[in-house]
């Protein structure tokens, strides 16, 4: 199975509590980097793959090994192999040091790496998968699932925001728990919600 999230912003406390951009209702990080993990594991497999699209976690110590290390504490705790695609809280150096330091899955890499975006074929549709939303054009059939812009959408149908904060889950005919990642049935799902919704609308 596939799976799709960004902006976990793991051990960020800035997003606690109420604000307009990305309200997390927890005490505390640990509290939220433990909800992220306990919900991202009880749908994920090591037999999955995860695509995570950027901005894993909000953290600077000095020396930044040490954040790194906590970060990659955590990363090792979630099932599934994970594919990053490179968020602007990310950095080349922290990717070298995952890539350094990748616990393995089943004898294989258990992380993988891209600099801008992934495309994946599903189905009858096209997947291109960024941190920041694209503006793509007139297209058919190709759906950019992004993240970065957290609890905001994008007002265009090709565009689906897949992070964790996602308004979009609105979509769905189920409510997601907070962190978990939305399988592919769950993203056709939200791109037609929003496809139906956008032509009631203009």
């Amino acid at each position: 199975m596939q799976y799709f999230t960004s902006d976990t912003h793991f051990y960020h406390a800035d997003l606690l509590g109420q604000n307009d951009f990305a309200p997390r209702l927890f005490p505390d990080v640990a509290t939220m980097n433990q909800a992220i993990i306990t919900h991202w594991n009880a749908r994920v497999t090591d037999q999955d793959t995860v695509y995570h699209l950027g901005d894993v976690a909000l953290y600077f110590t000095r020396p930044a090994k040490l954040s790194y290390e906590r970060v990659l504490a955590i990363l090792s705790q979630l099932h599934g192999k994970i594919i990053f695609i490179k968020g602007n809280h990310d950095s080349r150096d922290f990717f070298k040091y995952l890539a350094a330091h990748d616990p393995q899955l089943n004898g294989q890499p258990k992380f993988e790496f891209h600099d801008v975006g992934v495309l994946i074929k599903y189905d009858h549709r096209q997947y291109y998968m960024t941190h920041y939303p694209m503006m793509l054009g007139i297209v058919n059939q190709i759906i950019n699932l992004h993240g970065h812009i957290h609890h905001y959408a994008v007002n265009v149908k090709e565009n689906l925001n897949v992070g964790v904060d996602t308004p979009e889950v609105a979509y769905l005919d189920h409510s997601v728990p907070f962190g978990a990642p939305l399988s592919l049935a769950e993203i056709e799902q939200m791109v037609v919600g929003k496809a139906a919704d956008f032509a009631k609308r203009h």
